[in-house]
């Protein structure tokens, strides 16, 4: 044989069975790699699909609390109402259609707060000192979709709420191109404390974890000596 005449006997099998393991080596390493590949898109799949899941949750009791507030309003204060269901449509947009991307402007996440906030306004009929102070280097600044919405709903729904005056929501808003400072502060009633972490929160720190890894710091530091709430999330891009 030409195989053997060259190599020789032995020659022959030892240079067969180098191509050989190497042939298997090779398809063995090909399938390993398909196998990872296959992996990493299903748990990418199974993070998108959590990711979804979790953004669902965020703050559907509020369109039904509002839209409840609508039905008496509709016949009290039509022109009221009408702003409302205008500013709570654009809200419900957002929340439905920009709020199931992966990114979203820091500019539209503050129009969002906004318009939450002129809602409660107009909701209650009581004084509420409210402040959104805002220092953003650049309003384009990319982030993930209802980032600070379940902290400044949380503020309202335990805070506001639940006292009959005086009562206020603080939130200061800093950002550059490598960090996002987020403040929030409000008071609350000590007879309506509620030491369990919500649902909320839980939801915003797993989304966190998810998007943003180890890349961000969220305190939470209550005072019930002085019957204030304050929360930080401090995020690098």
């Amino acid at each position: 044989m030409v195989f053997n005449d060259v190599f020789g006997e032995e020659d022959g099998f030892v240079v067969f069975s180098l191509l050989f393991f190497t042939f298997m080596a090779l398809w063995v390493l090909r399938w390993i790699i398909i196998q990872i590949k296959l992996i990493l898109r299903l748990k990418k799949e199974k993070k998108q699909a959590e990711l979804m899941h979790l953004k669902s949750q965020v703050n559907p009791h509020f369109f039904f609390n509002t839209l409840n507030n609508l039905y008496g309003l509709v016949e009290q204060d039509t022109t009221k109402a009408q702003q409302m269901i205008l500013t709570l449509s654009d809200m419900m947009r957002y929340s439905i259609y920009e709020g199931q991307n992966d990114w979203v402007t820091l500019a539209e996440e503050i129009t969002y707060l906004e318009n939450y906030m002129d809602l409660h306004r107009t909701r209650y009929h009581k004084t509420i000192d409210i402040r959104f102070d805002i220092d953003v280097e650049d309003r384009n600044i990319k982030i993930m979709p209802l980032l600070f919405i379940i902290m400044v709903e949380n503020a309202f729904k335990h805070g506001v709420e639940k006292l009959r005056k005086d009562a206020f929501v603080h939130i200061q808003l800093k950002a550059n191109k490598q960090h996002i400072d987020f403040e929030i502060e409000n008071n609350f009633d000590k007879e309506e404390v509620d030491d369990q972490e919500g649902i909320g929160l839980q939801n915003l720190k797993q989304r966190l974890e998810l998007v943003y890894l180890k890349k961000y710091k969220l305190k939470i530091s209550p005072n019930y000596a002085d019957s204030i709430y304050q929360v930080q999330l401090k995020l690098s891009l």
